[in-house]
């Protein structure tokens, strides 16, 4: 009998073993922070020397529930086709509004079209076919 249980038990196990595990997906954070007393001014921070295929993500003010705490800035490994939106605090009627920011498909002027339609990505004027530096928006 126990032989039987046994059997019947690593039946089981070994089976619940290699069901699979619905993944958990990637929800960008959708709360929303509202506070009545404005963010302190931004700190200045040294930035450290660049690193190749890294993109310095300056820090910002956080709201932890009674007061503003200071995130620290750091480097973060470049997305391809992704454009990092910092986090800000904005200013609305009920209060202010935290922007969580991070990282965003594909604008990276932020003129609404995305860059792979984009005819003038610095937004000078002139179409990035005729224009020396179109990543440049000074035309001179």
């Amino acid at each position: 009998m126990k032989r039987i249980l046994f059997t019947v038990a690593a039946a089981v196990i070994s089976t619940a073993a290699f069901t699979p595990v619905a993944q958990a997906q990637h929800h960008p954070r959708t709360e929303v922070i509202v506070v009545q007393k404005a963010p302190p001014p931004l700190r200045r921070e040294a930035v450290p020397a660049a690193r190749r295929g890294y993109e310095w993500i300056p820090g910002y003010w956080n709201w932890n529930g009674r007061r503003y705490t200071w995130v620290k800035g750091h480097y973060e490994k470049v997305r391809v086709g992704y454009v990092y939106a910092r986090p800000e605090w904005r200013q609305r009627d009920n209060g202010w509004v935290m922007e969580r920011g991070g990282w965003q498909r594909g604008d990276r002027d932020r003129d609404g079209i995305p860059n792979r339609m984009d005819r003038d990505r610095d937004n000078d004027g002139v179409p990035n076919r005729a224009d020396a530096r179109p990543n440049n928006p000074n035309r001179y």
